[in-house]
């Protein structure tokens, strides 16, 4: 519920919060020790600041009264760091903000370094820009540099972005950008699904570097739950990998085939690219034949996405290629690999005879057979792509060389 005002919208004389359409939004649970401090560096910068309280029990009433100027939102009961930001993201779209800057109510962040998430937005509109904390200093708890490596690294390999700090909480939030989506999770792993279901949304996601503050040991107040908060986090990890993986790649190959300008970029910078190495692009192509024929069933493009990205191939040579296995190559993939399988089982060789007919219950009836067979005619016919490709290759640049 709302309870107080913040300065109007379109006073844009004295505020610069006004020009770029922007609030500062401060999720609270019973930090109520530093709470006031916060608020008070924060208003010497801008009054728009949007509190929502997330059901504390301590002090933390009293202190948000000396404060008249801020909007305040109540929550009758604790839900959640994720539940107090998307609740504060739909109430600054409702006061008509595009954006909202986060930032703890722990002491932990610096009011000064909102200019410099100003100045970075005038220069890259309608992003996420994460505040991007020091890691490295001395006070720095041990347990929070390592989460956030082990954040960082799992970041990456769902969005393909590096990032130096996916766990800070001061950040610009594009909410009118992000308003309509529908969020799953409620607690402190929302920051990681809000960065990566952006990303994957096309909303750019940067850094600029903040300051911060660890108070000692014994005056810390944190509510993350080690042993809860962290197992969430990692089951939301592993279900965002699945996603890229089994969706969210192939969803993007195949919306750049179908867009004119994407396609012809596609083609540009994949396979045309001039800067990859021709053995590069061999290879990828054999890895992606091998991938498709071998006997991972259900897997093999999941298998040969992920593979590809920790060898550092082409991943759209290596897709197109894994699709050797479509439909209309099933019987040829499926006797082949019989006859091969044969080579290895001696007088228990089974007989095949090809047909349009050739289904799963063929496999069935002799199943070592079919992969033993299957692994040879992949490494056979992943080396002869491979090998053809990179042959074709060569001829085709030394035309273009001598043609120029």
């Amino acid at each position: 519920m709302k309870e107080m005002e913040v300065l109007p919208i379109d006073d844009q004389t004295t505020d610069p919060f006004g020009k770029a359409s922007a609030c500062v939004l401060i999720p609270t649970y019973n930090n109520a020790t530093t709470l006031g401090r916060v608020i008070n560096d924060v208003a010497k910068y801008t009054r728009r600041i949007l509190v929502v309280n997330d059901g504390s029990t301590d002090d933390t009433p009293s202190v948000l009264q000396q404060f008249p100027f801020i909007t305040l939102v109540n929550l009758p009961q604790n839900q959640g760091k994720g539940m107090a930001l998307r609740t504060g993201f739909q109430h600054a779209v409702s006061l008509g903000y595009q954006y909202v800057i986060s930032i703890d109510s722990d002491g932990q962040h610096f009011a000064a370094d909102l200019q410099q998430f100003l100045e970075k937005l005038a220069t890259q509109p309608n992003s996420i820009i994460v505040g991007a904390r020091n890691m490295d200093q001395a006070s720095v708890p041990g347990g929070s540099s390592f989460g956030n490596r082990f954040s960082n690294f799992w970041f990456k390999v769902e969005t393909g972005i590096r990032l130096p700090d996916t766990q800070s909480g001061y950040r610009v939030y594009p909410v009118a950008a992000l308003d309509g989506t529908r969020w799953v999770t409620r607690r402190f792993e929302f920051e990681i699904e809000v960065l990566v279901r952006a990303a994957w949304k096309g909303i750019p996601v940067v850094p600029v570097p903040v300051k911060v503050y660890y108070a000692p040991a014994g005056e810390r107040v944190s509510h993350f739950r080690p042993f809860k908060d962290f197992a969430r986090i990692s089951v939301l990890n592993t279900v965002l990998v699945l996603l890229r993986f089994l969706y969210i790649i192939p969803r993007n190959f195949i919306r750049d085939l179908f867009s004119k300008e994407k396609r012809r970029s596609f083609i540009n910078d994949h396979l045309l690219n001039p800067a990859e190495s021709d053995l590069r692009k061999a290879a990828s192509i054999a890895f992606g034949v091998f991938m498709g024929i071998v006997p991972l069933w259900g897997f093999q493009l999941v298998i040969a996405i992920f593979l590809s990205i920790w060898m550092r191939l082409n991943k759209a040579l290596v897709i197109i290629a894994a699709n050797i296995s479509i439909p209309p190559m099933i019987p040829f993939i499926i006797y082949g690999s019989y006859k091969m399988g044969a080579m290895w089982m001696g007088n228990r060789a089974m007989d095949l005879v090809f047909s349009k007919q050739i289904s799963l219950q063929d496999i069935k009836a002799n199943l070592e057979q079919y992969i033993y067979g299957s692994i040879t005619l992949s490494v056979i016919a992943a080396l002869a792509a491979g090998a053809g490709s990179y042959l074709l290759m060569k001829i085709f640049r030394r035309k273009t060389t001598a043609a120029a």
